[in-house]
């Protein structure tokens, strides 16, 4: 019996916690809608003032070896099924927090170029903070930072003036930029070459090919 009452025990605090997570991932001041940037959107519901503390992003706190494992996982599975690629935040150097997790509403806040809100790590816990007065109906969105070292996998549709194409942590525009404008000098290049003719040349019972010197 003592055994029974531990599991049933066990299994209320679970019950519990999970409510609280729930609760914790929900918001008064947004919603979930299709989105134009990609899938599904959270939208402002009513009048959002900067400097709000729109929504806690909720999940599971997971060391840095799980954390690379889900990680991996994650990224083979969005190249399959076209979903977001992951959902896991760095919140110190020991630990992440993975918030692929259906009570998660702020999971599926979209990256912009122009972002009207911001990600607030608190200790163990990050929070979802407008940086400027949002509009009733107006998408939520904050800048994912990813590294620029991967920024062919990552376009951007957030469809702002400003776009730089690509989802790439702002700080790290200049090099992007310069990355860009690199590999665009390199394809026209490689273009011009491969469009450059060949020149034959007729000599006795031979024909001869000469390709250009650079070639």
């Amino acid at each position: 019996m003592p055994s029974r009452n531990k599991g049933i025990t066990r299994e209320r605090l679970l019950h519990k916690k999970m409510i609280e997570l729930w609760k914790r991932g929900e918001s008064d001041y947004c919603e979930v809608r299709g989105s134009n940037i990609h899938g599904r959107g959270v939208y402002a519901t009513t009048f959002i003032p900067k400097d709000t503390r729109v929504i806690e992003y909720v999940g599971e706190i997971i060391d840095k070896r799980e954390s690379d494992r889900r990680g991996n996982s994650q990224q083979r599975k969005a190249k399959t099924t076209g979903d977001a690629a992951v959902y896991i935040f760095t919140i110190s150097k020991n630990y992440d927090l993975d918030g692929n997790v259906p009570w998660n509403i702020a999971r599926l806040i979209n990256h912009s170029c122009e972002p009207n809100c911001e990600a607030c790590i608190v200790g163990r816990r990050i929070y979802i903070d407008a940086i400027r007065d949002i509009q009733p109906g107006e998408e939520l969105s904050f800048d994912y930072g990813f590294d620029v070292d991967c920024f062919d996998e990552h376009p951007c549709r957030c469809g702002k003036p400003d776009c730089i194409g690509y989802i790439v942590s702002k700080d790290q525009w200049p090099e992007l930029q310069a990355r860009l404008a690199a590999k665009k000098t390199f394809n026209s290049n490689s273009r011009s070459k491969a469009s450059t003719p060949q020149h034959l040349h007729a000599s006795g019972d031979e024909t001869v090919i000469t390709l250009p010197a650079s070639a």
